[in-house]
């Protein structure tokens, strides 16, 4: 009668000693087959560069955006201000524009004012159907 062997223990333990190289060929895999979205900025087409004209401060709308997300609005020559929520310029471009018809909107934002709330008030400028813009750095604040 031919002796049985005994059978050798199977070991239940994971072998570990090469997941570092897998977790590494994962990391090189996922790197090199990951497509990134391209930022999207917003659509604004800018003039040419041309010569500099003189526009007298009666037609313009000074819109001050800032940093608590409301706009000070001054109107020409005006040093009296008036702030307001985004949502009310529609209104007033609406009402000024029509008091003035060659009214362009100039607006300043803050340095410490949000990206959103400069958006926010060029889509209301935009819902009011606003033709001439002017985006100006803030300064002397």
């Amino acid at each position: 009668m031919a002796m049985l062997q005994p059978r050798s223990k199977v070991s239940s333990d994971i072998p570990s000693a090469s997941m570092a190289d897998i977790a590494f060929l994962l990391l090189i895999f996922f790197l090199s087959s990951t497509v990134f979205n391209e930022e999207q900025g917003l659509p604004i087409v800018l003039p040419e560069a041309a010569e500099e004209v003189a526009v007298a401060q009666k037609n313009i709308l000074h819109l001050i955006v800032q940093p608590n997300g409301l706009v000070e609005v001054k109107r020409g020559e005006s040093v009296q201000t008036q702030q307001v929520s985004p949502d009310d310029l529609e209104a007033i471009w609406r009402q000024e524009v029509a008091a003035n018809p060659n009214l362009i909107a100039a607006v300043k934002t803050h340095p410490d004012a949000s990206y959103r709330f400069m958006v926010d008030v060029l889509d209301a400028l935009q819902s009011a159907s606003a033709e001439r813009i002017s985006l100006q750095l803030l300064e002397g604040r």
